[in-house]
């Protein structure tokens, strides 16, 4: 039973269906469990959080990080079932901390200042949480003040930090400079994505990382996280 339920959610993170009634993308959906529902019932009989997130979350957006990268999957279906992820997510929260599981570490996000795009750092988000971190997402427009007190308040060992203007990537490298002059630079991992950034860029500007999309950009916070690329 415990194996069936797990699979459900996995199948209905990649259908992208939220509730029971969400279509999903293929036909005949309507009317049976979505995420919503399953993770309700797996709680109500008492299954473990951990594989809840690990079989059915994450081994699921592993599945739609596989389609989208062969284009068998558009942006649209991967924000589906993102979105289906990050509504687990906020129902498994309160359970994480009273089974006693601690978050792989604490992730800050933010969209640079000029810039109010936050889709691509919305899913990195979701993404983030259902691999098992904490996240504090900070939004879009943020002065690097802002960033730099954040970083010295909550201590994360990860920053991410987003743009989609050619206009805006630039304050990333500000950023970067301005937590070099506050002193955190070295206290924190610092990952960059958005469209017009590249590998490139974010070695000129001093970044630890760079992700060019969301899947890429957890997989470089696990890389960090493992102590394989000089991670804390």
């Amino acid at each position: 039973m415990t194996e069936a339920i797990i699979n459900l959610i996995r199948e209905n993170v990649i259908q992208g269906r939220v509730t029971q009634d969400d279509e999903g993308l293929e036909e005949g959906m309507v009317g049976q469990p979505g995420v919503t529902e399953l993770i309700e019932k797996a709680l109500a009989q008492g299954m473990d959080v951990r594989n809840i997130i690990s079989g059915g979350l994450t081994k699921g957006m592993d599945v739609v990080g596989q389609k989208f990268e062969t284009g068998e999957y558009y942006i649209p279906d991967m924000l589906a079932s993102a979105e289906a992820v990050g509504v687990a997510m906020e129902i498994l929260e309160p359970h994480l901390a009273k089974s006693g599981i601690k978050a792989k570490g604490k992730v800050i996000v933010a969209t640079v200042k000029g810039d109010l795009h936050d889709i691509g750092k919305n899913i990195v988000s979701i993404l983030l949480r259902g691999a098992g971190y904490t996240v504090k997402d900070l939004g879009n427009d943020i002065e690097p003040q802002v960033i730099i007190d954040a970083v010295r308040a909550e201590k994360p060992e990860f920053l991410g930090l987003s743009a989609l203007l050619t206009s805006t990537m630039m304050n990333m490298g500000d950023t970067i400079q301005a937590l070099t002059d506050s002193g955190l630079r070295d206290e924190v991992k610092i990952i960059v994505g958005g469209a017009p950034v590249s590998e490139e860029f974010a070695q000129s500007i001093g970044a630890d990382g760079y992700g060019a999309d969301g899947f890429q950009a957890v997989a470089i916070v696990e890389s960090l996280n493992s102590g394989t690329t000089g991670g804390k």
